[in-house]
């Protein structure tokens, strides 16, 4: 959980190449936690790798049917906007 919430907090901080790194420890440490998955492919999109962030899309499938959750953890609007247009540009609008 400890690289999950590094990579979500690097994310919010919009410093994406610091996020990578976490987000894909902690897909390694707990696949079955979709929270990753979604920083990770919210990351991949915000920076145009558009075909990585709907890879992870796809992972993120496997685990969980919701790919747009609400966000309501994210108490600041700029950081759920963030989030939330980072997976719907990565989910291709399919949500």
């Amino acid at each position: 959980m400890a690289f999950t919430v590094a990579g979500g907090t690097h994310f919010v901080s919009r410093r994406f190449d610091e996020a990578v790194p976490k987000l894909l420890l902690a897909i390694q440490e707990h696949q079955n936690y979709p929270g990753p998955y979604r920083f990770l492919a919210a990351c991949y999109a915000h920076v145009g790798q558009i075909d990585e962030a709907r890879e992870v899309i796809r992972r993120l499938c496997a685990v969980t049917p919701v790919v747009v959750p609400r966000a309501s953890f994210l108490r600041n609007p700029e950081h759920r906007e963030l989030f939330l247009s980072g997976l719907r540009l990565a989910a291709g609008g399919e949500t």
